[in-house]
C-alpha cells in the first residue's frame, strides 16, 4: 500500500472527502436539480430531515423487490428499507393484493370497517404482553399516547428517558433533549447504565409515571440493551409502581414476538409501528388491559384518542396479510439470524484488516461505526471521525448499495445471499482502499 503524502492530520481524509462528494455529485444532477426546485416550496428543499444530507440527498423514482432506482436512472440494493418500515420490500405481491383489494371497498369510510379487529387479533396474538391495543398513524404517536396513558393510570408527572433514544420527531433525544420534543418532564440517563437509572426511579419513585425505552437504541447507533440493564427496569418500575414503556417500533422484527421475547421481559406497555402495518402508515400503542382501558369510551371519562386515518383500511389490509402469509415467526427468526451472519462476517472483515471500525446492532439491524473500542452507548460511537461515516456512505452509493448517512443498515426480506455478499465485498473494498485514512483518523483521534 502507498503511504500517504505527509499533511496535517485529517488533510487527507478531508480530500478524499471532496473529491467523494464531487464525484457524487457528477453522477447525480438529477437530484440536484429536483431538490434545487423543490426548495422553492419547501424549506432547504427537504419534508423529512433525516433524509437531507450536503451536498444533495438522492432523489428515488422508483422502488422493485429489493431494489431502488434513483432519478438519474441508477440502481441500487435498499439496505435502508426505509429505516426498518421497508421490512416487505417494495413489491410483495400478497401485500399488493391485500391493498388492491382494500382500495376496491372504498378508501374512508368513516366508521368501523371489517379489517381493523382482525389487525388487532393478531399483534394481541403476536405479543402476549399486549392484551388490548390501539392503533395510530405512526411510531411517534404511539408513544406519545403511551405516555398519555402512563401518566394519567398513575396519576405522576415524570417520564425516564435515555441518551441517544428517538422514540419520534417530538421525542428525540439522540443528541440530549431536544427543543422540538414535547414538554413532558423528563428525567435523562444515560443507556444502559443500570445503577444510575436504579438511583433515579427510586429517587423520584413518587413522581415518575414511566420509564420508556428501546431495548435496542435505533436511531442513537443500533446499541443493543444489557440484558441486565433491561431487566432493572423491569424489577424497578414495578417496585415503585411506574410503568414500563417499551418502543418496539424497531426491534418488534427481532423475532415473532419481539425483542421482549427473548429477553423474557413482560413490559407494562409496548408501543410498535413500521412494518407491523405492511409498509404504510401505520402505529400501535397496548399492553395491560387496565391501563388500556382508560380509553374505552364506553367508561365515563374515558381519555380520548382520536386520529382521521387510525384504522385505515389500506393499513389495516395490508398489516393483516403481511403478520398471516409473510411474516410469520419462523421467517422472522431466519431474519434474524441472517443479520447476525451478516455483522459477524462485516465485523470480521474489519478485524481481519485491524480496522477502526465495527457494526453494532442486533438481527437484521446494524450500524457502521468508526471506532475499534467497545460501544454500549452513543457517547463511545462518538470517538470515530464522522468523516469517514461520510465517506463509507458515498462509497457505497457508488458501488450501488444505498444505506443511510448516518451508517445504519436494516435488511428487508426479498434479500438474497448474491446482495449481502455483494454488500460484504463493497465493505471489504472499502476497507482496502481506505485503510490508510481509517488509521490515520484513528491515530489522531
Amino acid at each position: 500500500m502507498d503511504a500517504l503524502p505527509l499533511k496535517a492530520p485529517g488533510a487527507a481524509l478531508e480530500e478524499a472527502l471532496d473529491e467523494a462528494r464531487a464525484g457524487y455529485a457528477a453522477r447525480n444532477p438529477q437530484s440536484a436539480a429536483m431538490l434545487r426546485r423543490n426548495q422553492a416550496f419547501m424549506p432547504g428543499g427537504n419534508t423529512r430531515s433525516v433524509l437531507f444530507y450536503e451536498p444533495f440527498p438522492l432523489v428515488m423514482a422508483r422502488g422493485e423487490g429489493c431494489h431502488l432506482w434513483d432519478a438519474d436512472g441508477h440502481r441500487y440494493v435498499d439496505l435502508l428499507g426505509e429505516f426498518t418500515a421497508g421490512l416487505y420490500g417494495h413489491s410483495n405481491p400478497v401485500i399488493r393484493a391485500a391493498i388492491l383489494e382494500a382500495l376496491e371497498g372504498g378508501l374512508n369510510l368513516g366508521a368501523h370497517n371489517m379489517l381493523e379487529g382482525r389487525l388487532a387479533e393478531l399483534v394481541c396474538g403476536r405479543f402476549p404482553s399486549i392484551e388490548r391495543v390501539r392503533f395510530t398513524n405512526s411510531g411517534t404517536e404511539a408513544n406519545l399516547m403511551a405516555l398519555a396513558a402512563a401518566k394519567a393510570f398513575t396519576g405522576r408527572p415524570r417520564i425516564l428517558v435515555f441518551t441517544g433514544a428517538y422514540h419520534g420527531g417530538v421525542l428525540t433525544f439522540v443528541s440530549g433533549p431536544s427543543t422540538a420534543s414535547v414538554p413532558h418532564d423528563f428525567l435523562l440517563a444515560p443507556y444502559n447504565d443500570e445503577e444510575t437509572a436504579t438511583r433515579l426511579i427510586r429517587e423520584n419513585a413518587d413522581s415518575l409515571a414511566a420509564v420508556l425505552v428501546e431495548p435496542m437504541l435505533g436511531s442513537g447507533g443500533c446499541i443493543p440493551g444489557d440484558p441486565a440493564f433491561l431487566s432493572a427496569l423491569r424489577a424497578e418500575t414495578e417496585a415503585v409502581g411506574a410503568l414500563l414503556v417499551l418502543d418496539e417500533v424497531m426491534t418488534s422484527r427481532m423475532s415473532g414476538a419481539g425483542r421482549q421475547a427473548m429477553l423474557g421481559l413482560r413490559p407494562d406497555l409496548t408501543t410498535l409501528g413500521k412494518y407491523i402495518g405492511g409498509g404504510m402508515s401505520f402505529g400501535a400503542f397496548g399492553g395491560r388491559a387496565d391501563v388500556m382501558a382508560l380509553f374505552d369510551p364506553t367508561r365515563p371519562g374515558g381519555l380520548p384518542h382520536a386520529g382521521t386515518f387510525n384504522n385505515n383500511v389500506l393499513t389495516m389490509a395490508a398489516g393483516a396479510a403481511g403478520l398471516t402469509q409473510v411474516f410469520a415467526p419462523e421467517t422472522a427468526d431466519a431474519l434474524f439470524a441472517r443479520g447476525e451472519a451478516l455483522r459477524d462476517r462485516l465485523n470480521a472483515l474489519c478485524r481481519a484488516r485491524a480496522a477502526a471500525m465495527q457494526f453494532t446492532g442486533l438481527g437484521s439491524l446494524m450500524n457502521a461505526h468508526f471506532t475499534a473500542a467497545p460501544i454500549r452507548r452513543p457517547a463511545d460511537a462518538a470517538s470515530g471521525d464522522a468523516r469517514l461515516r461520510d465517506l463509507f456512505f458515498f462509497d457505497m452509493a457508488e458501488a450501488g448499495f444505498y444505506l443511510a448517512r448516518r451508517g445504519l443498515v436494516a435488511l428487508m426480506l426479498p434479500l438474497g445471499q448474491p446482495e449481502l455478499d455483494g454488500f460484504a465485498g463493497a465493505v471489504g473494498q472499502f476497507l482496502e482502499r481506505r485503510a490508510a485514512l481509517i488509521g490515520q483518523a484513528e491515530a489522531s483521534a
